[in-house]
């Protein structure tokens, strides 16, 4: 697939958050890939900020978060290596903390005019056990009920690895969004089984251009 052809002009006039699980979980080596999860994604952000150098010189916004979490703006292609050079898996993944921080500063940059026309794309890549799982579904739900229009703010989520429990819940937070009164559906999942043949780096770069 050539995301640059598939994108079209949504990817130029479009910002996009990459919030990344530096959980333990993350340490875990992944079989099919034949290395650990945080050269995985080492990887794929490394991917995903070179394509968005196309379109956005400034960059991309990275979160990296397990009990806490710390926010990289305008991170470009030559300073991933750098973060992740100073960071390894540890703790617990704390997902709402970082997903109200990641939607508020997207309607705090809403309100000051300085949001791309097609709004943002929120993608999430999370290994194992989230802390708050009710909390997250909540802050999906008040992002979705802020929106002027269905498009303006997507949240991707995207699993690493085969814990059960955040499949399930990967599955809720796609189908009962607008059930548990959201006026939006906005959230898009991808679960292990989901990902099949396919590489992170692949998942994530089809995410965008949708």
């Amino acid at each position: 697939m050539d995301v640059l052809l598939e994108g079209g002009s949504v990817l130029q006039q479009r910002d996009y958050t990459l919030i990344i699980d530096q959980s333990q979980s993350m340490s875990i080596f992944d079989r099919f890939e034949q290395k650990r999860r945080w050269e995985m994604i080492q990887e794929s952000t490394l991917a995903l900020a070179t394509l968005c150098e196309h379109f956005d010189p400034d960059g991309i916004t990275v979160y990296l978060f397990s009990d806490q979490f710390k926010r990289y703006d305008q991170v470009t292609s030559q300073r991933v290596a750098q973060i992740f050079k100073h960071h390894e898996p540890i703790g617990r993944a704390n997902l709402a903390a970082v997903l109200k921080d990641a939607t508020d500063n997207y309607f705090e940059r809403r309100a000051m005019e300085i949001s791309k026309p097609n709004g943002e794309m929120i993608l999430i890549v999370t290994g194992g056990e989230i802390e708050g799982a009710e909390a997250v579904k909540q802050i999906a739900i008040n992002a979705a009920n802020q929106l002027n229009q269905d498009e303006e703010l997507g949240i991707e989520l995207i699993q690493v690895g085969d814990d059960t429990g955040v499949t399930q819940f990967f599955k809720v937070l796609d189908r009962e969004l607008q059930m548990a009164g959201a006026k939006y559906d906005i959230c898009n999942t991808v679960t292990f089984e989901d990902m099949e043949e396919m590489s992170l780096t692949d998942v994530l770069l089809r995410a965008i251009a949708n």
